[in-house]
């Protein structure tokens, strides 16, 4: 037989005895080379393909063709490939492409697209090619990056939806026959299989690798027994701290296969019933980690096994090693080690393991992590032997740029310690991202750490000094929410620890309780309690602390006078956060806000025409707050509605149609049209406002607390905040004097509204 192909491809199928070969003056073999032609000598030949509908086709030119893949000459499959379709398409419609390369109408002109395949889950028929193609408005088989998008998308669809039409399989899903067909065609002589890398593998010589057929030992992770056990310890046991770890680890599971697990060169084990193999490194460092566990014993308590140990290697059998594992439960009869080493190596393996977690890279999921949850279950039967967690991470960029020397953006470890200090890097790291993003190390974060990390040491310090001369005796309403923000981020920060999101966790130890100490002195015009105020400075150095250890065991031990180490202290056990208090406080802040983005409104007002000169705005004297303690009729009407709706974990509706269903419900046919359109917008307003943020209590009819008497007991504060000496607040179901109904009526309950008036006093009598 002759082989037509490109010369990559024949050094592949030299390797795979598929071509006859010779040996190469370097000693190597190579394929015997017959003829050389250019891709040019071929255009125009008379073909025939296997399962084509036409007995004779002809060789095309395919200007983006490459010979770094496959044999260098493809079937043509136009109604279901993007690139064939358009390169088709294009010798058929360019009369002056085929003139310059020499393609003869007969070639090309009578061929036209024949559909091979349906879509029973789609609308009509229509080849998938040809569709994709216009849809994308690809104008030629060189557009590379349009037709790859164009591929990815109708090689999907074909292969898990579409239906075959044409040929002996015709009925039969793509997905269920592909392995059918294959084999059918290597059995009759029409294919061989071939192997080649999946794409370009340079060696550190600078060759190009290949795939060779030689003897090899597989571990045959494709068993099904063996497969499944471990794919239910990842779905029910294994904590990958990300659902779309989790999915790819499953993949994992299902697509490694047969994995050659043997090298005859290089560093590493030999294989024990085959020792002229060597074991490759992603096989042979899986479980090494119950090797940790005795490791200090076994190396007379020296870590780097620079010296000798105390017990001969040729001590540790087999059965030594399942004793010590816990794989056998009785003594080795015949070895040298004493039987009480081996009941001291036993308790510490039992101890230690199993791996409470494994942190690892994300490109490690398809191989290494999943050998290793392969080979742990092969070893030990019992799951609670096997690694319990492991948590991915993506690479480590510098201020949005890959690292690297040359541009200048490379950065050490002691490096950035030396320049930033070590909590600073500490902090810019919990900052850079979490799970399998690739994480962006900030110098400016690390450098603004540096002045926040002095900006608490000295409140901290002058705190401390001004503890004895504060308020104490019994807490009142402002100092009740501020200790119930302090349970609250100390709850929340503990399960972002858990869950080993350090990004939310840094929000929450130090961003948001440096918030909420200014916050307390702002609201409290800075009559802060005693009590509350000791309790957020030692609860911020315990939370704050697996971050930034440093300074927090600084200001624990030399500022507030503590006898103990920091990193020492349990974790603090806050009281239940009171979801009311909460609420409180989230009104409080929130009206706050809306009410100084109106004044900044009123005093910044939109600039005139040029010619026209806007004097300065007056500050106003006067404002009147509106309360509603109930929503609007149409309201409630539309909660009661948005209440049946499912909501995800993100506090999304289940249904992104959702609105369908607030347009259709029962509501929404008898409410007068004067409110359909407000309604409409309403909803929408509440579930993208404060249903995401807040989760479903966003859509309680009422407030479980009296919104009218909290912002009467605050109004002191509100005068300091806004400047305005005269406010009142009032019932927005009442008119008022000075009008502004507008105003009045938008009020809903937890969104309280303003206006600002400027009285100007009677002139003096004469």
């Amino acid at each position: 037989e002759i082989v037509v192909c490109s010369k990559r491809s024949a050094l592949n199928m030299a390797y795979q005895e598929l071509v006859e070969v010779q040996e190469a003056a370097s000693g190597t073999i190579e394929p015997v080379c017959l003829l050389e032609k250019s891709g040019k000598d071929l255009v125009g030949l008379p073909l025939k393909a296997p399962l084509a509908v036409h007995d004779t086709i002809y060789a095309l030119p395919m200007l983006t063709i490459s010979m770094d893949k496959g044999t260098g000459i493809v079937t043509s499959v136009p109604a279901e490939s993007p690139d064939d379709f358009m390169c088709l398409k294009d010798w058929k419609s360019r009369a002056n492409w085929r003139e310059q390369f020499g393609v003869k109408e007969e070639w090309c002109l009578p061929f036209d697209v024949i559909e091979i395949m349906e879509f029973p889950d789609s609308d009509g028929s229509t080849a998938a090619a040809p569709y994709v193609c216009e849809q994308m408005k690809i104008g030629s088989h060189k557009e590379r990056d349009k037709l790859a998008a164009a591929k990815k998308e109708v090689y999907m669809k074909g292969f898990y939806s579409g239906v075959l039409t044409v040929g002996p399989y015709a009925g039969s899903k793509v997905m269920d026959i592909k392995d059918q067909i294959r084999n059918d065609l290597i059995a009759s002589g029409e294919a061989v299989p071939y192997f080649e890398p999946e794409s370009r593998v340079v060696a550190r010589s600078g060759d190009e690798c290949i795939v060779a057929l030689c003897d090899q030992w597989y571990l045959k992770y494709s068993d099904e027994q063996w497969t499944q056990r471990v794919k239910a310890h990842i779905e029910n046991d294994l904590n990958m701290f990300n659902e779309a770890a989790k999915k790819n680890m499953l993949y994992a599971v299902g697509w490694l296969g047969d994995w050659a697990c043997s090298r005859t060169f290089g560093l590493g084990t030999k294989l024990p019933w085959d020792e002229q193999w060597l074991i490759e490194s992603l096989s042979d460092s899986t479980i090494y980690m119950a090797y940790y566990t005795v490791a200090h014993l076994i190396q007379g308590g020296e870590l780097y096994g620079s010296t000798d140990g105390k017990i001969a290697p040729d001590a540790f059998t087999e059965e030594v090693f399942d004793y010590i594992f816990c794989i056998r439960q009785d003594v080795p009869a015949d070895t040298a080690i004493s039987t009480e080493l081996l009941h001291r190596m036993r308790r510490e393996f039992e101890f230690w393991y199993p791996v409470d977690l494994r942190c690892s890279g994300r490109d490690l999921i398809q191989n290494h992590l999943t050998m290793s949850l392969f080979n742990h279950a092969a070893v030990w039967e019992d799951p609670s032997r096997w690694p319990q967690a492991m948590y991915c991470n993506g690479h480590v960029m510098v201020d949005s740029e890959k690292m690297s020397k040359s541009k200048g953006n490379f950065m050490t470890l002691e490096e950035a310690i030396q320049t930033y200090s070590a909590d600073a890097t500490r902090i810019a790291c919990a900052g850079a991202g979490d799970n399998l993003n690739d994480a962006n190390w900030s110098r400016e974060t690390a450098a603004k750490s540096i002045l926040r990390l002095t900006t608490l040491q000295a409140w901290t310090e002058d705190m401390v000094k001004r503890l004895p001369s504060l308020r104490s005796g019994e807490l009142n309403f402002l100092d009740r929410i501020f200790e119930n923000e302090i349970n609250a981020a100390v709850t929340q920060a503990h399960a972002a620890y858990t869950d080993m999101l350090y990004g939310e966790a840094l929000r929450l130890v130090w961003f948001d309780m440096d918030t909420l100490r200014s916050q307390y002195a702002i609201l409290t015009n800075g009559d802060v309690h005693h009590e509350v105020t000791k309790r957020l400075m030692e609860v911020q150095m315990v939370v704050l602390s697996p971050i930034a250890p440093h300074v927090c065991e600084h200001l624990w031990r030399n500022v507030l006078g503590k006898q103990s180490f920091v990193v020492r202290e349990p974790w603090p056990t806050p009281a239940a956060v009171d979801g009311i208090l909460k609420r409180q406080y989230e009104v409080i802040q929130g009206s706050l806000r809306f009410f100084r983005l109106e004044l900044d409104k009123l005093m910044s007002p939109k600039k005139k025409k040029k010619k026209e000169q806007a004097g300065p705005a007056t500050k106003p004297t006067h404002a009147v707050i509106w309360v509603a303690k109930n929503y609007k009729q149409y309201q409630q009407d539309i909660l009661s509605v948005l209440q049946q709706i499912e909501f995800d974990a993100e506090n999304a509706p289940v249904d992104p149609d959702f609105m369908r269903t607030v347009k259709n419900s029962e509501v929404m046919k008898d409410m007068p049209k004067t409110n359909v359109k407000k309604a409409m917008s309403f909803a929408s307003f509440v579930v993208r406002n404060e249903v995401s943020i807040r989760g479903p209590a966003a859509l309680d009819l009422q407030l479980p607390f009296d919104e009218d008497s909290m912002l009467k007991d605050i109004l002191d504060v509100v005068k300091a905040q806004l400047g305005v000496p005269n406010i009142e607040v009032c019932d927005a179901e009442r008119e008022h004097p000075r009008g502004c109904d507008s105003q009045r009526e938008a009020a809903t309950p937890g969104n309280a509204r303003i206006a600002f008036f400027v009285d100007v006093p009677e002139p003096a009598a004469a």
